[in-house]
């Protein structure tokens, strides 16, 4: 009401200032220039509603004075419509105009501060998933240790001392079991159960990708030796989350994965053919597609492209958390487009002294 208020009082004054034009002073003619001034800075930093309307309400005495004096009352209106209307309107335009830029600019702080957010979701899911792996695995390792040193407690031939540190040596093993369960249940997010076998392989990932419509060939080159319990999972989640996001970016293109194992490193090559997906980028979850080849490569017949749930080959994570735990692991992980198609390459030293090195 103030700011409307104050917009009439300076057109007013321009349209009196207006009256009267012949041999004007110079004290008026910097009037005009002051509230000039004025009206731009009351559109530059004052919000006003419907000042259209005000402004039109302010030169009514001067349409009116044209009746009586036209000349004199032409004057009046052409004073307002130079010395308010339009520096009026150049303060608004600007103050607009910086409205605009500040809510761009919170809108791409937020965007940021949401894919921050996004990757530190995906970091954590993350490394609660390798923590679930290490009770897997570490679980089984304190269990056989239990079960061994019960079985020494009970040896015929064992002393006192021995028999006791035998037994100090089990209630650990159960007692570090307990609490390493207690810790993941924690770090475990709260969802459905998962759907594929704690200890599947990269092959029984592909063939069950395969039987869900998926057209996939798996080549292996160098080694085949068995790889560390943590590297073999890590491996797992870099071809099931390229499977996965295949059906969802690149449904029905051919698929291949390509795992290549030497002394010191298995690298792990997801690539799809080409699509007409030109949204696809290295910021999407890894890959394309899927296929129903034999191992050989052999040509199969097409089939219907499968959906994400049909594959439900894993969650989604993305590359964000696939990079964090290749990264835990010492390796790397690049996905980007190629030859219009999609390739996800990790890297997994084998050697875990390498990783403590470079961690």
């Amino acid at each position: 009401m103030k700011n409307g208020a104050t917009l009439l009082v300076i057109a007013g004054l321009a349209l009196l200032n207006g009256l009267s034009l012949d041999g004007i002073p110079m004290w008026r003619q910097f009037a005009f220039l002051a509230l000039a001034v004025a009206a731009y800075l009351h559109g530059r930093h004052l919000i006003v509603r419907r000042g259209w309307l005000l402004l039109s309400v302010a030169a009514v005495p001067g349409a009116v004075h044209t009746v009586l004096d036209f000349w004199d009352g032409a004057g009046a209106l052409i004073a307002v419509g130079l010395f308010v209307t339009l520096p009026w309107l150049a303060g608004r335009f600007r103050r607009q105009q910086a409205e605009l830029l500040e809510a761009g600019r919170e809108r791409v702080a937020q965007l940021e501060r949401e894919q921050e957010y996004l990757a530190e979701r995906a970091t954590l899911r993350e490394r609660a998933r390798i923590a679930s792996d290490m009770h897997d695995l570490l679980g089984h390792d304190l269990a056989l240790i239990a079960l061994r040193s019960g079985a020494l407690e009970l040896a015929a031939d064992l002393t006192g001392p021995n028999r006791e540190a035998a037994a100090q040596l089990r209630a650990g093993a159960v007692e570090a079991t307990d609490r390493l369960r207690r810790t993941i249940t924690m770090l475990r997010e709260n969802g459905p159960a998962p759907t594929r076998p704690p200890e599947e392989s990269v092959q029984a990932l592909v063939d069950r990708a395969r039987a869900a419509g998926m057209t996939i060939d798996l080549r292996h080159a160098g080694e085949r030796a068995a790889l560390p319990p943590l590297v073999d999972r890590a491996a797992h989640r870099v071809v099931q989350e390229s499977l996965t996001n295949a059906a969802r970016y690149a449904p029905g293109a051919d698929v291949l994965v390509h795992l290549e194992q030497t002394d010191d490193t298995l690298t792990i090559t997801v690539t799809d053919s080409p699509t007409e997906h030109p949204h696809r980028t290295a910021t999407d979850s890894p890959l394309g597609r899927p296929c129903d080849a034999a191992v050989t490569g052999a040509p199969a017949p097409p089939t219907p492209a499968p959906t994400p749930a049909q594959v439900s080959v894993g969650n989604g994570s993305g590359i964000a958390g696939l990079r964090e735990r290749v990264r835990l692991l010492g390796g790397t992980l690049r996905a980007a487009p190629h030859d219009g198609g999609f390739t996800v390459t990790a890297q997994l030293p084998l050697d875990p002294s390498r990783r403590a090195r470079r961690h």
